[in-house]
């Protein structure tokens, strides 16, 4: 069982929610009075987890969970609710990178990833998962407030003989139910800044595996480093020299995935811009056909 299906059962399972992704991280910047005493750096992991309930409506969450050193176990530190978090900074829209920001209510935290390419799933994921949160709030809204409108207009059809000439209570609680909704405002979305295009447009599966592939190749290779053992003479050279071939090649396969990813970008970009250009094609056609058609 890898470490994202062990968090998942041990926290997220037993209370009614649902992992979309963790990413291992360390604090980028530690501030620290000069005057206050360093004790000993904790020995533990970091993780960031998003997850969904599976209650109506689904609630979008940020989860802080920790794993201390000598500890199989999992513990939940802090959580907010997507509401709260105001903003995501990538730090670098050129090009990949480890690190990033979240920015909510009451605290902001600055974090490095064990790879740029562990952040650019889990910011992948956090978008769209934020899109399809905020998406279905305001369907939700749309719809209550359309069966408002019906509920009254069936109501006021049904007792219009007995209105006239005297107030009616139920028009008075309709009028407040009516002031409430128009000054109820959703919340603020989340903003994506400085996040490359790539994590945030309609090319997000393909990139999807193609970063997946990158941070298991990644653990593969830090796998392979942390599992070699120094020996003397030749053997460590010949361990030294197996390294050096096995990094080489991770680097090399993870700058092909990168052509590609970036080759298929352009494609699915190209795709949708095309798409785009037949769309408005097809909507001038059907205008003219209307037009030569009276």
């Amino acid at each position: 069982m890898n470490i994202q299906s062990a968090i998942n059962k041990e926290i997220f399972i037993p209370r009614d929610e649902r992992m979309l992704v963790a990413v291992e991280v360390r604090r980028r910047k530690k501030k620290r009075m000069a005057f206050l005493p360093t004790g000993p750096k904790g020995d533990y992991a970091t993780f960031i987890c998003v997850s969904v309930t599976n209650t109506r409506p689904p609630q979008l969450l940020i989860t802080k969970v920790k794993r201390f050193g000598g500890s199989s176990s999992f513990i939940r530190r802090s959580q907010w609710r997507v509401e709260q978090l105001q903003q995501v900074n990538g730090i670098n829209p050129n090009k990949d990178s480890p690190e990033f920001d979240l920015v909510f209510d009451n605290a902001m935290d600055q974090w490095v990833a064990n790879s740029s390419a562990d952040k650019c799933i889990f910011v992948q994921i956090l978008y769209h998962a934020c899109q399809t949160h905020w998406e279905g709030k305001a369907g939700g809204l749309g719809k209550s407030r359309k069966m408002g409108k019906e509920s009254q207009r069936g109501r006021v059809d049904k007792s219009d003989q007995e209105l006239a000439g005297a107030g009616h209570p139920d028009t008075y609680e309709f009028k407040n139910l009516q002031a409430r909704r128009k000054s109820f405002v959703l919340p603020k979305h989340t903003e994506f800044i400085n996040c490359q295009s790539k994590l945030t447009q309609d090319a997000r599966t393909m990139n999807l595996v193609i970063y997946r592939c990158k941070a298991f190749l990644n653990r593969v290779k830090n796998l392979m480093v942390s599992n070699q053992s120094p020996s003397p003479g030749q053997g460590q050279m010949r361990n030294r020299a197996k390294g050096r071939s096995v990094g080489n090649l991770v680097q090399r396969v993870n700058v092909t995935l990168g052509e590609r990813g970036d080759r298929l970008t352009r494609a699915e970009d190209k795709t949708v811009e095309l798409t785009h250009k037949v769309q408005q094609f097809a909507d001038t056609a059907h205008k003219l056909a209307l037009k030569y058609s009276k």
